[in-house]
């Protein structure tokens, strides 16, 4: 009588490699061209085509020239006016808020929005009866359109923070080191620093 021959099959692994490798991207929107060019250049990468344009009706239409899947991109963006992009604080707020509802549509890894001037940072908290909060309230569309992380600097209160939710870090830098530091430069051996005065413009709310 034959033998029953039991045929064995190789045991499949638990762990499936990928292969594949983080990629890290660079996008700027129109307030913010000019420095997001200078990082990308500093980086050794080139900057990522955000396909930005404004239609008749005033509208904004992103539409990333390249593939973003995968990878962490930074979006450069200001929430500040630019003149010489035609755009206002409004303009570029929605215009940020457009690029990352692109970008996390497009199956990127990871969103950072790069805000050096985080606009309505001074609306922070409420000084009389039935003012909104203004910070919160950006806080919260950058979180609601996508964002993984913030990156911003000297707001106008640290505790501003403190709208996100955990699930999105903020890092919130400072340029004063730099700032100091080009004052310092600046200064030669005939100016007497016991005199020197330094005067901060401000406007009226």
């Amino acid at each position: 009588m034959a033998s029953l021959e039991v045929e064995t099959r190789p045991v499949p692994p638990t762990v499936l490699d990928a292969n594949y490798d983080k990629r890290l991207m660079i996008a700027a929107g129109r307030s913010s061209e000019e420095l997001g060019g200078r990082i990308a250049d500093r980086l050794g990468v080139a900057l990522t085509n955000p396909g930005l344009k404004t239609f008749s009706n005033g509208e904004i239409y992103c539409r990333f020239e390249e593939s973003v899947r995968g990878a962490d991109i930074f979006l450069v963006q200001s929430t500040a006016g630019n003149e010489a992009a035609g755009l206002t604080a409004n303009d570029a707020l929605v215009e940020l808020l457009i690029m990352i509802d692109a970008a996390v549509g497009a199956s990127a890894h990871r969103v950072i929005a790069v805000t050096p001037w985080y606009g309505y940072s001074r609306q922070d908290k409420k000084s009389a009866p039935r003012e909104p909060i203004t910070a919160r309230l950006v806080a919260r569309m950058l979180e609601t359109a996508g964002i993984s992380r913030l990156l911003t600097m000297d707001l106008h209160a640290g505790q501003l923070q403190g709208f996100f939710s955990a699930q999105t870090p903020v890092d919130h830098m400072t340029a004063l080191p730099m700032l100091s530091q080009y004052v310092k430069d600046q200064l030669t051996d005939d100016v007497v620093t016991d005199d020197l005065v330094i005067v901060a413009p401000t406007r009226a709310a």
